[in-house]
């Protein structure tokens, strides 16, 4: 629905140096039409004004506030792809945004108007402006020629017309070409002929006979003058030369010949043939066709045949363009007489235009719970050919949940027609098609891309419910372990997942003293250096959360193994040596091949491989007499022991781990043989002095025995919880028939395979455990049944106290058994 405020004119002044008062009378004429025009405004300036000058007050004169035009986010749309007009939305006034050539604009075109609608959004309106173009005299008129040559027989009579060119001035109406003055005029006169389309051409006429005797040329001026003030001119020199004897000019059949023409004619079509005759005979009475000078614009379109008088079509065809021409020819004789003649050839319209598809407005994004009806943009449709060639239906794909509705001529609305869901369809691609009425019809597609904007209705979500990571300890702190990734269907804010680590405890303390979650990558990253032999695994629980509102969240579990590297060197638990007292083993010189003589006990706190150990003898007094197990540490006898063998052997062995690389460990092994204590005291006295012993030896065995001991307490312990709790689980699993959750596997702390290892306190003690966590068995075995001797460098202590300390142990290992056997 157009509106306009009613306006009350009180006076239309327009100020403007070199304007002439017909111009002020024109130019007010049509402001006061547009203030009384319905559903329009409509302005009226001069052409070439500057940029930024002022056309008039838009916003005033629509009865429209300038914050509606700010809020409404008002702007121009034009047909045409260049746009003269600018709006001014902060003062609400329309200025001259690029500089106005009207002959440039409309050529002869008048009125000359530019047309153009304002629109205004939330809501939608459409303003149609009209700005008329108003000719100011910018333009003199010009010839084409500088000179034009005429030979005139000197037996042309008077009342001769002869073609002269016509001078073309792109003003209109008074500021155009006006009149022709032809000087000197003792033999010519002029003679002013108007075209159908107003433009006016002259013919130079012989007024008085010629005589080439007295003279043979004559020099003319043409002027031509235009209506502007002040007034404008153009000048063509004209040279007549006098010829003998052709006194029959050709004559035209016809003076006016017409044409029908379809628009899509190829080049070579015939339009019509003209014929002159010349009643002369010989040279005199041949008649060559022309075009006349004044019909210059359209002699690019068509061609005449010199000879013949055909007519035919040399170029493109447009109707849209020009609906008529009119040509002008002449018939030319050997003697330069001639005749003229009118063509005019009008064009039918051929359907050659497909509508062409403007938006102007367009919202590429909707939220996917708009509702139906809401506008999606606005479209502007054109077909440039005429009747049923220019009528248009505009469609869409009946698929989509779109349709077309009309809401004004050549103006139409993309609504949605359907509730729209961004989970099933996110984007789609609309493609709108343009359909003239002319046979055959002619389309034209666009499409356009409409995104539907997301709710958050998905919360993020992991591919697994659960995952296992592995980092090798004594890593750095800082170090990726693991990267969780969360996916969200939604968009935008809504799918930015963000990590965080789940407040829990690991082993008492809290998780993130352990890890630390990159909240935008999802990177796992260890938050301390890793102990194998501390901890070996731990669970976290990592929150993914999206950035909606409200936000929504989901969790995943991630267990992180600790493996295991070889930075721990074996650990030799016995023999144990010390600068303060000598452990020797007596061999009586009697044993046979084979005679265990002990057995280097060691440990590696380092798990798999890197815990497998292997015994090599490094040096021996006699290499010969003894052996060492590899797998086990057992010293063995390897002959008869005889009477030549010294009675201080002295044996060291070193164990390796199957870490890569290695780590070893040594022990020095004193060795007695002899069937005599008393010759063992003699030969062992210098034992206490050997400089492979040391002071602090005394400590770092102490140290070691007390962590064998914790160990093997804290073995128990732990014995005995999962064995109660696993009777207890076995009564719950009989009690519901339900499956039973996987009891962890401990480990053992050490394992002696033969079972004949030898510890400290003369005890020895053996760990079996089954692959199956189930089911354990622990072994204990009895004190050693080998002679151990403990001397000291003063030898003042006595066997009976090495076998007081053994009774102590056993009675503690025969509590430890009883307690066993009770749970």
């Amino acid at each position: 629905m157009w509106t306009f405020p009613s306006l009350v004119l009180k006076g239309c002044v327009l100020v403007m140096s070199g304007v002439c008062k017909w111009q002020m009378r024109l130019f007010i004429a049509f402001v006061c039409l547009a203030l009384g025009a319905h559903g329009q405004v409509r302005y009226s300036v001069p052409e070439e004004m500057t940029k930024g000058s002022l056309v008039g007050n838009i916003a005033q004169d629509l009865g429209l506030d300038v914050k509606r035009l700010k809020a409404g986010r008002a702007r121009i749309f034009t047909e045409d792809s260049r746009e003269y007009i600018g709006l001014n939305a902060d003062k609400g006034t329309l200025v001259i945004k690029d500089k106005i050539d009207r002959e440039e604009l409309c050529a002869q075109l008048s009125p000359c108007s530019l047309h153009f609608q304002i629109i205004l959004e939330n809501p939608m309106e459409l303003h149609r402006v009209d700005v008329e173009i108003v000719d100011i005299n910018d333009n003199a008129p010009v010839f084409s020629r500088k000179e034009i040559d005429f030979q005139i027989s000197e037996s042309s009579l008077p009342g001769t017309r002869y073609a002269l060119d016509s001078a073309k001035d792109p003003d209109v109406q008074l500021n155009t070409l006006q009149s022709y003055i032809l000087n000197p005029s003792d033999h010519f006169g002029l003679k002013t002929m108007s075209n159908r389309d107003g433009s006016k051409y002259v013919e130079m006429v012989l007024q008085t006979p010629l005589d080439r005797e007295i003279q043979e040329e004559h020099k003319l001026i043409l002027t031509a003058y235009d209506g502007g003030n002040p007034q404008k001119s153009g000048t063509v020199k004209i040279n007549v030369r006098v010829l003998d004897a052709n006194d029959n000019a050709p004559v035209f059949s016809q003076a006016t010949y017409r044409a029908v023409l379809p628009e899509n004619s190829v080049t070579g079509t015939e339009v019509v043939r003209v014929t002159a005759t010349d009643q002369d005979q010989g040279t005199n009475g041949e008649v060559t066709y022309v075009f006349s000078r004044s019909s210059d614009s359209d002699m690019s379109l068509f061609v005449v045949d010199p000879n013949t008088g055909e007519i035919t079509v040399s170029g493109h065809l447009d109707f849209e363009k020009s609906k008529e021409f009119q040509l002008n020819l002449e018939a030319i004789d050997k003697g330069g007489l001639t005749d003229m003649c009118k063509v005019i050839i009008e064009l039918s319209d051929v359907n050659d235009n497909a509508p062409v598809i403007s938006v102007i407005s367009f919202s590429s994004s909707i939220p996917e719970n708009s509702t139906p009806e809401t506008v999606i943009a606005m479209l502007n449709i054109k077909d440039i050919d005429s009747g049923k060639n220019g009528q248009v239906k505009c469609t869409v794909s009946r698929d989509l949940p779109f349709r077309i509705t009309s809401s004004s001529s050549n103006f139409y609305s993309l609504v949605t027609d359907q509730v729209l869901d961004r989970e099933k369809v996110p984007e789609y691609n609309i493609t709108i098609t343009a359909t003239d009425e002319g046979s055959p019809p002619l389309s034209t597609n666009t499409t356009i891309t409409l995104k539907i904007s997301d709710v958050n209705d998905n919360a993020p979500f992991f591919h697994r419910q659960s995952f296992t990571a592995h980092i090798m300890e004594n890593n750095s702190p800082g170090a990726a372990i693991f990267v969780v990734e969360a996916k969200d269907k939604d968009k935008g804010n809504n799918a930015r997942v963000s990590y965080f680590l789940d407040e829990s405890l690991v082993n008492g303390i809290s998780a993130t003293d352990y890890i630390s979650v990159n909240a935008e990558s999802g990177m796992i990253i260890a938050a301390r250096s890793f102990d194998y032999e501390q901890i070996k695994e731990l669970t976290i629980r990592v929150k993914a959360q999206d950035g909606g509102s409200p936000p929504l969240s989901s969790n995943v579990s991630v267990k992180i193994i600790i493996q295991d590297q070889n930075d721990n060197a074996p650990q030799i638990l016995y023999p144990v040596q010390s600068s303060g007292s000598l452990v020797a083993e007596i061999v009586p010189r009697s044993a046979d091949v084979g005679y265990l003589v002990t057995k280097v006990v060691a440990v590696d706190v380092d798990s798999g491989q890197n815990s497998w150990l292997s015994y090599k003898l490094q040096k021996s007094t006699d290499r010969a007499l003894f052996e060492v197990g590899a797998q086990n540490g057992e010293i063995r006898t390897i002959r008869q022991v005889t009477d030549k063998d010294a009675v201080k052997q002295k044996l060291t062995v070193i164990v390796e781990d199957n870490g890569q690389p290695s780590r070893s460990a040594t022990v020095n092994v004193n060795v007695a043989l002899t069937d005599s204590f008393p010759e063992v005291l003699s030969e062992f006295t210098d034992f206490t002095h050997d400089k492979e012993y040391n002071d602090n030896l005394t400590f770092y065995l102490v140290l070691a025995l007390a962590v064998v001991s914790f160990l093997f307490i804290v073995s128990i312990i732990a014995i005995l919880s999962v064995k109660c709790y696993r009777w207890r689980r076995e009564r719950m699993f009989y009690k519901s028939n339900g499956n039973l959750p996987v009891i962890p596997y401990y480990p053992p702390l050490y394992a002696d395979v033969g079972g004949t290892g030898t510890l400290q306190h003369v005890y020895n003690y053996d760990v079996y455990r089954t692959t199956d966590s189930r089911k354990s068995d622990l072994k204990y075995s009895g004190p050693c049944s080998e002679s151990i001797i403990s001397l000291d460098a003063r030898e003042t202590q006595t066997l009976t106290h090495a076998q007081r300390e053994v009774k102590n142990f056993e009675a503690t290992d025969d509590q430890v058994r009883h307690d066993i056997l009770a749970n």
